[in-house]
């Protein structure tokens, strides 16, 4: 009987950790990723708030319970896809402003589907340093990738939470190691 209920145990936890099935999404008619397949695009009401910038993305999606997302921006650039290797160091200063501290587990330029990105992924943290409040550090594992097409600069982003990171960095590495650009 002890035998069964720990075969009950190891079939449940393997369930339970098993890595999501990803399946082909269609972002745009030029661009698609394989995305798990119980993520959900947010509403445009739901991008405004969860992401307000100036440039809404062109896409959002979510996992179920809103800790892990999947987005695109696509915005005009006066840069070509050559350029890239010049843009890394403008790009990576941009993120060391925006966290008050990033480990960079990669940043490079490579090749995804036969086109150049910028791929940088690290972990963020974000710390109140004005001593206003009283919230604790907040900690994110993020792969942020750019690349150039025609006169588009399109960014692509996956964010987890960091306690996640260990059970999310291979699908998130997968899903960005998707997209593909026509």
């Amino acid at each position: 009987m002890r035998y069964l209920a720990f075969l009950a145990i190891i079939l449940l936890a393997g369930v339970a950790f098993a890595q999501p099935k990803l399946k082909k999404t269609q972002i745009s008619k030029e661009i698609s990723v394989l995305l798990p397949q119980d993520f959900t695009p947010l509403t445009d009401d739901a991008i405004a708030r969860k992401y307000p910038a100036s440039t809404k993305p062109l896409a959002v999606y979510t996992s179920p319970n809103g800790q892990i997302d999947f987005s695109v921006t696509q915005k005009r650039s006066q840069f070509q896809a050559q350029d890239l290797s010049m843009l890394r160091e403008f790009y990576k200063a941009n993120l060391l402003e925006r966290f008050t501290k990033v480990d960079f587990i990669r940043q490079e330029v490579a090749q995804v589907k036969g086109k150049d990105y910028i791929i940088f992924e690290f972990v963020s943290t974000v710390a109140d340093e004005r001593g206003t409040t009283n919230l604790g550090q907040v900690q994110k594992y993020s792969i942020v990738q750019y690349t150039i097409q025609g006169d588009q600069l399109l960014i692509f982003t996956m964010h987890a939470p960091f306690m996640l990171k260990n059970d999310w960095q291979p699908i998130m590495r997968q899903v960005m190691s998707s997209i593909n650009l026509k």
